[in-house]
């Protein structure tokens, strides 16, 4: 088991209720605590829209979680 800090942005703030999260769960890369994150929110949105970083610096959902790290999760972006 890990513990991570998940904090959240937009709509991912707005399905969590809260910006800023501490779990324990078993995870080895980015993509397994969007996972768990979206089963424990209830997010819809699909990974491949959003961005993550671990720990300030953008990361790609197989980069590996440590115990300690906080995974940053950004919704789509839209610009123009």
């Amino acid at each position: 088991m890990k513990t991570i800090t998940v904090r959240y942005f937009a709509m991912f703030r707005e399905h969590a209720g809260i910006g800023v999260e501490t779990l324990t769960l078993t995870a080895d890369t980015a993509a397994d605590v969007f996972a768990a994150t979206r089963e424990r929110h209830g997010s819809t949105e699909p990974k491949g829209h959003c961005k993550v970083a671990i720990n300030d610096v953008m990361a790609s959902w197989d980069s590996k979680v440590e115990d300690g790290d906080t995974v940053l999760l950004f919704p789509p972006v839209a610009g123009g």
